[in-house]
């Protein structure tokens, strides 16, 4: 069976719900694309995470991360939408996900977000 991008991402309870705990994830194969020039962007995705009730499973997060490849996005908008949909999959107490860009022009790019349970912004 051929192995496929996805934008589902699988999760699992917590096995510790009572104690709070990071969960780091380094991705250092991200790509997209760039929405003007269509020339791939690469990047290192560093997801930080305090789990409540649910984990992200790898796998789907790898698959999740992988839909991506084809995708024209800027890096602000790919690294929130990271954010987002990796908060309503989980509902964490704490994540931060960050976009490490390859230089591109000269200038390299890092975007971080972050989103705390609770926090209304």
């Amino acid at each position: 069976m051929a192995t496929r991008p996805s934008r589902e991402l699988e999760t699992f309870a917590n096995p510790r719900p009572g104690r709070a705990y990071e969960i780091r994830f380094d991705c250092p194969e991200f790509t997209c694309l760039c929405p003007k020039t269509g020339q791939p962007d690469f990047a290192t995705i560093r997801i930080r995470y305090v789990p409540d009730e649910r984990c992200v499973e790898l796998k789907s997060l790898k698959l999740y991360l992988w839909s991506f490849r084809d995708e024209g996005a800027f890096h602000e908008d790919v690294t929130n939408r990271i954010l987002d949909d990796l908060v309503a999959a989980v509902a964490p107490q704490r994540m931060t996900v960050e976009g490490d860009f390859w230089v591109r022009g000269g200038i390299h790019t890092v975007v971080e977000a972050t989103h705390v349970k609770g926090d209304a912004r």
